[in-house]
């Protein structure tokens, strides 16, 4: 294993926070295998509140040699009655959508996202399935006696899990992971602008310059997500059931233009004056002298008249 690979720092950036920052009220669990790095197992708690509740569902995420810069492919293995076991899940996190995947993204987004994509419909997506809540509640009860044969992972002991009856009886249930911000693809503003967002993201000490930062780079993302065609044509099945919303960008004054001066024509060449042909017939040198003569004829008369 190169330890200067990009992805593998990564990876392991990943693994050493999801390590430390484990909590025993945590919605799900994952690894690597210990002989690919690049298949995480991960092991979620069902939603509370819904017919996944009181089940634990086992998962595998095969990451790509290029990540974080590409997508990487979800996998449910344990019978859940929302996705097909063995199949590709279809999601804006998955490689199915590599339009929507952003580098800054990883394994907690994806699991929180899969969270809380399972309560929602299925709405003709790959790998989606819309069996009935008793159906599901019946798949979740036995779901906790399931263990995988890859990486031998017990869902009786992978996440300590009450049953949904224990539950309801002492309290509300708690509620299912927050969607991360980046996967809200709304520009609606939120209820609460102030709530703090699941999925692993720092919370606290944002100041109000970054968080407008975040809204305009979000607002962006939407509006390019909303240009590009979707590539399964799945639609709003990517798409949690309750997703708060990101506020829309702030516009931008634009600055204002200088008039351009308007260019001013040219003069144009005038063609050159062509001489007029000259009348036809005897020159103009000939005409002078016709009339210098006639002129003498003339005063040769005059004079013969007054000496006669």
């Amino acid at each position: 294993m190169n330890v200067n690979n990009p992805a593998v720092k990564r990876i392991m950036g990943e693994l050493k926070e999801l390590t430390k920052g484990a909590r025993p009220d945590d919605f799900f669990v994952a690894a690597p295998m210990e002989d690919n790095l690049f298949e995480w197992h991960f092991s979620i708690r069902g939603p509370a509140g819904t017919p996944f509740e009181g089940g634990v569902y086992h998962g595998k995420i095969m990451l790509p040699a290029e990540y974080p810069f590409k997508p990487p492919s979800i996998t449910l293995l344990t019978p859940n009655g929302r996705f097909e076991v063995g199949k590709k899940i279809c999601l804006s996190v998955s490689a199915h959508h590599p339009e929507h995947w952003q580098p800054a993204w990883g394994i907690r987004t994806i699991i929180t996202a899969l969270i809380a994509f399972m309560p929602t419909k299925a709405d003709g997506a790959l790998a989606g399935l819309d069996y009935t809540d008793d159906e599901r509640r019946e798949l979740a009860a036995r779901s906790r006696a399931w263990v995988c044969p890859s990486c031998s992972a017990k869902m009786s002991e992978a996440i300590p899990c009450p049953p949904a009856s224990s539950s309801s009886a002492s309290g509300p249930p708690a509620p299912p992971p927050a969607v991360p911000a980046e996967l809200r693809f709304s520009d609606e503003p939120p209820a609460s602008a102030g709530a703090p967002s699941g999925g692993g993201a720092p919370s606290g000490g944002a100041s109000a310059p970054a968080a407008s930062a975040h809204a305009a780079e979000a607002g962006a993302r939407t509006a390019e997500r909303r240009e590009q065609p979707d590539a399964c044509g799945c639609g709003s099945a990517h798409e949690p059931a309750e997703r708060p919303v990101e506020p829309a960008a702030p516009a931008t004054p634009q600055p204002q233009s200088q008039p351009q001066p308007q260019p001013q024509p040219q003069p144009q060449p005038q063609p050159p004056r062509r001489r007029q042909p000259e009348a036809a017939g005897v020159p103009g040198l000939v005409w002078a002298l016709a009339l210098a003569i006639l002129a003498l004829l003339v005063r040769k008369l005059l004079r013969f008249a007054d000496s006669a």
